[in-house]
């Protein structure tokens, strides 16, 4: 096992990775623009560094100065956390080079699963459906020849990342032309890199998306699935596990299959698998993250497994001591995303508690949210034996939650939470337009 790792990250993954980090007894290093010097990821590691400006492309997005740091520091691996560098095989390549374990899948097989028209065949071949699409497109011209090949409507993707960044729906030719290099500059700002590819729009539907943890010794577990429909502009706002609209046979048959196909691309570490599922009850493989997500905690809540202790530890090469017949759903978890809607400071500061309620954040009273990084704050997570029971107790945490000084989106999300279509569990990718 690790003695020291550092954090390649901020704000409430940086901290959500530290206190694994703690009660697992390895020792942390923080890595820190500017902006960022008073916050709390900051404190609660056993040694930090400043790796630059404010701006990510100064800091969080600089491979060169984060590496260096860990030498420095000692360190024998970097968490990337999610964003910035956390699927960059460049990074974990240097990593690589420098003596340095990437927790994350080897360089060479993000290469792999990056290749997502080869990915759609492997995922094809183990029996699941893919969604029609295309490689790396080179030009908005090219974009709009793949477009007309698929069918419109079409969406332009980030190759290197995910969280919502770099994509853009185009229902014709002319969207095509003016969205592309949009997208394109919005992933090159998000990871560093602005290749994109294209996907035919499959409409209406659900995203569900199915956790993996699979080992160097060849063992791999499904633990689950997440409805991650409830979006703006795909940015995702209310996650719940399980999924209302999945059943336990189709559960079972997309584990099997996924287990599968996993094996076959011999893929090791954390993953997502992410699907569209229509209204006639097909799932449609869109790509799989390398990552750790912003919503595992929902699978945490209801599977009892430490998502992050095991991806640390899979990454030391300690091999999962359970099977897939081992895992049991428990009950329904349901995350809100608290996101900061302009900049100001922390006044007064109360999170809810009460058995099964969980709040990650980064926030202390005095905590100053400036502009240049996501709006995340802190995530909400109740869980509760039936899912009528979850959605009860997450009104009454939104209801207590105070965050004085900013605006946030807490009203918002009581109003997600109170829509009939939530309820009733019926909504779908669609939701936020109608509201």
């Amino acid at each position: 096992m690790f003695s020291k790792i550092l954090v390649a990250n901020r704000g409430e993954i940086a901290v959500r990775i530290i206190r694994a980090c703690k009660e697992m007894g390895i020792a942390t290093v923080a890595v820190y623009s500017e902006a960022d010097a008073d916050s709390l990821h900051v404190a609660l590691a056993d040694e930090s560094y400043c790796i630059g400006e404010a701006e990510a492309s100064d800091s969080y997005l600089n491979q060169e100065r984060i590496v260096s740091a860990a030498c420095l520091a000692g360190a024998q691996a970097i968490h990337p956390g999610y964003g910035f560098l956390s699927e960059n095989a460049s990074f974990a390549n240097l990593c690589k080079k420098n003596g340095i374990v990437f927790i994350g899948p080897p360089a060479d097989v993000m290469d792999r699963i990056g290749d997502k028209a080869a990915l759609k065949e492997q995922m094809d071949a183990a029996s699941l459906r893919v969604i029609p699409g295309t490689k790396t497109l080179s030009s908005a011209e090219e974009a709009v020849r793949e477009a007309e090949r698929l069918g419109y409507p079409v969406m332009l993707k980030a190759s290197a990342g995910g969280g919502g960044r770099g994509i853009r729906l185009a229902k014709d030719r002319e969207e095509v032309c003016s969205l592309f290099p949009r997208a394109s500059k919005e992933a090159e700002a998000a990871f560093g890199d602005g290749s994109i590819y294209m996907e035919k729009y499959i409409y209406p539907a659900r995203h569900v998306e199915f956790q993996i943890l699979a080992d160097e010794a060849g063992n791999v577990i499904v633990a689950g699935e997440r409805d991650c429909s409830l979006q703006r502009r795909h940015q995702k706002l209310v996650e719940e596990a399980p999924s209302p609209a999945v059943g336990t046979q189709g559960r079972k048959e997309i584990q099997q299959a996924l287990v599968r196909a996993i094996r076959r691309i011999g893929y090791t570490g954390l993953g997502t698998a992410e699907f569209l599922l229509d209204t006639q009850g097909t799932f449609w493989f869109m790509e799989m993250n390398v990552r750790l997500q912003v919503e595992h905690c929902v699978t945490e809540m209801v599977t009892g497994i430490d998502i992050v202790k095991w991806q640390i530890r899979i990454a030391a090469g300690i091999p999962l001591p359970f099977s897939q017949e081992e895992i049991r759903l428990h009950g329904t978890a349901i995350e809100c995303r608290i996101n900061a809607l302009g900049c100001g400071e922390v006044g007064m500061l109360h999170i809810p508690g009460g058995p099964q309620v969980r709040f990650d954040t980064y926030l202390l009273p005095g905590t100053e949210i400036l502009p240049y990084y996501d709006p995340l704050v802190g995530k909400l997570i109740v869980c509760a034996r039936t899912r009528e029971e979850a959605i009860r107790k997450m009104n009454a945490a939104l209801c207590e939650l105070v965050i004085e000084g900013i605006p946030t989106n807490r009203e918002e999300q009581l109003g997600i939470i109170g829509d009939e279509r939530f309820l009733k569990g019926t909504y779908d990718l669609d939701f936020m337009g109608n509201r």
